[in-house]
């Protein structure tokens, strides 16, 4: 048992592999996990600490790849085996292709995440092929009371060993937690995120349903997020989690279990929309940050109803929580404005470039002052902001002692006050409708890319066969315009034109809706004449 994130592929990785004849092609290292990515890390990890043990074989076995190129690896001798359950039952039992009997050494990683996903069969039929004699070893962040059971069903008189305190958080996380309604967890989940413009992290939701929905609005609303849940096919898991690690994402929304295996590094922050069921899971949540000496920062959002939970935590963590109340508009603007003077601070200028546009500049901004130029720069950067968070309502629950500012335009106290205020649209005709196969999350995402910003407001989509309408803030709408010129759509091109049939609306911004689940998002790709999406 050690915390997450301290080493435990090491703790086995290691010894395991100076335990290896290399002389033998038999197979004599089999490690279970739970999940494909889980799977994959450990192949990597394991192939790094073997880096320099000539002739070694690494096999990774799990679902969703091909399964006879596979079986053609094994076939070339496998030292180790690095399995997920189901694939390698199929393989050892179903097709015959797995020989365990010279196995010495089984490993079970996560093995409560095994179970708690229905692996129980899998595990005793192959548990059933493997040599009596073996040394089994298993390794958990946690201790439920599952792992006390696989003990018992699978070891003989194990002896457990513990590396710091059991079910016990990392000493360099601190502990937030927002107390909001239940009915504001999504505006307080986006006004912790504008609060902390550099975050890089994970947001954890309970069920996949909730996980798509979330990701979904946050991506309409401008956010740079995606989904991880097992509903992905495994290319789309691998190709959201390769964004995130390069960080061209900044938000991961993503259930437990599909982000078993996950290894990134520096995130910033663990965000628990909804406290895990098993609250020791938390600690494993959490674990993900402030890793290898750095920092980090887990926030609970959390309904009145949960504190009790929270002071479980409390106790299983052995650490205190801090209470916070969410930002208000005027704090995040704040934050925000200055987060804006920090990059342009810090932004390297290509004087050979830029040199030689200045005199043309300095014309133009001569009539402008030194302040008025900076009050310029910045509203150009940031009046929307400060839109959207005018009158902006306090989340924060009565107990926080903050004064509510009121109902916002339209007196609604529910989720949707914060987006209803005065917009201007100018809407646009899109010739993309149902036939092409998109979802207004097409539309939008494709309008953001197109024109790099991240948070265009969208208003009211209208979804025709061969068509569509689509309303675009006023402010950027000319952008809009110009950058949807030249553009292609899954091979079709785009004519992105004004509605002239329809004056400019003003309306709130609408939430996202479920049947954006229903289709998956399109990427893109450049040529030389045409951008394609």
């Amino acid at each position: 048992l050690a915390q997450t994130g301290t080493g435990k592929t090491a703790a086995f990785g290691l010894p395991l592999i100076q335990q290896i004849d290399i002389s033998s092609k038999k197979t004599q290292v089999l490690v279970l996990s739970p999940t494909r990515e889980l799977c994959l890390q450990i192949v990597s990890d394991l192939r790094l600490y073997s880096r320099y043990v000539s002739g070694l074989n690494i096999v990774a076995v799990y679902g969703g790849a091909d399964i006879e190129r596979q079986i053609a690896a094994l076939n070339r001798g496998a030292h180790i085996i690095v399995a997920t359950p189901g694939r390698m039952n199929d393989l050892l039992n179903r097709r015959g292709k797995i020989d365990l009997s010279y196995l010495r050494n089984l490993v079970l990683d996560e093995a409560d995440e095994m179970l708690n996903m229905g692996f129980k069969e899998e595990l005793d039929a192959i548990l059933d092929k493997t040599p009596p004699r073996r040394r089994t070893l298993l390794f958990s962040a946690t201790m439920p009371d599952e792992v006390l059971k696989i003990s018992k069903n699978y070891m003989e008189s194990p002896i457990e060993i513990t590396i710091g305190g059991k079910n016990q958080g990392a000493e360099n996380v601190e502990h937030f937690c927002y107390l909001v309604h239940a009915r504001d967890r999504y505006l307080a989940l986006k006004r912790i995120v504008d609060y902390n413009p550099e975050i890089y992290g994970i947001v954890f939701c309970r069920t996949r349903r909730e996980t798509k929905e979330i990701a979904a609005k946050l991506i309409e609303d401008g956010y740079n997020a995606d989904a991880l849940h097992g509903d992905l096919s495994q290319s789309q898991r691998e190709s959201s989690m390769q964004k995130f690690r390069v960080k061209n994402l900044q938000i991961l929304v993503a259930t437990d279990v599909a982000a078993r295996g996950i290894d990134v590094k520096d995130l910033t922050h663990i965000i628990n929309y909804n406290l895990p069921d098993d609250l020791p899971v938390y600690i494993h949540r959490s674990g993900r940050t402030g890793r290898a000496g750095k920092t980090g920062v887990s926030i609970a959002i959390a309904n009145l109803k949960e504190k009790y939970k929270i002071k479980s935590l409390e106790t299983i963590l052995k650490k205190q929580f801090t209470y916070k109340a969410v930002p208000s508009g005027e704090e995040i603007c704040a934050k925000q404005l200055l987060s804006l003077v920090d990059k342009l601070t810090k932004i390297e200028v290509n004087h050979k470039e830029i040199d030689k546009f200045l005199p043309a500049i300095n014309e133009k901004l001569e009539w402008l002052s030194r302040e008025d130029i900076i009050k310029h720069f910045v509203s150009l950067e940031f009046n929307r902001f400060l839109d959207y968070y005018k009158d902006a309502k306090d989340l924060s629950t009565p107990e926080h002692g903050r004064r509510d500012r009121g109902r916002d335009k339209g007196g609604r106290s529910d989720g949707r006050d914060e987006r209803k205020r005065e917009m201007k649209y100018q809407r646009f005709r899109i010739n993309l409708g149902h036939k092409d196969g998109v979802v207004p999350l097409d539309l939008i995402s494709l309008i953001n890319r197109c024109t790099h910003h991240r948070r265009i407001e969208i208003g009211k989509i209208d979804l025709q066969k061969s068509f569509s309408f689509v309303d675009v803030d006023n402010t950027y709408a000319d952008l809009a315009l110009k950058s949807l010129k030249d553009v292609e759509f899954n091979g079709k091109v785009v004519v992105f034109e004004i509605a002239h049939d329809a004056a400019p609306r003003s309306g709130p911004k609408r939430g996202a809706r479920d049947w954006r689940d229903n289709k998956k998002r399109k990427g893109y790709s450049g040529n030389k004449s045409r951008k394609k999406y």
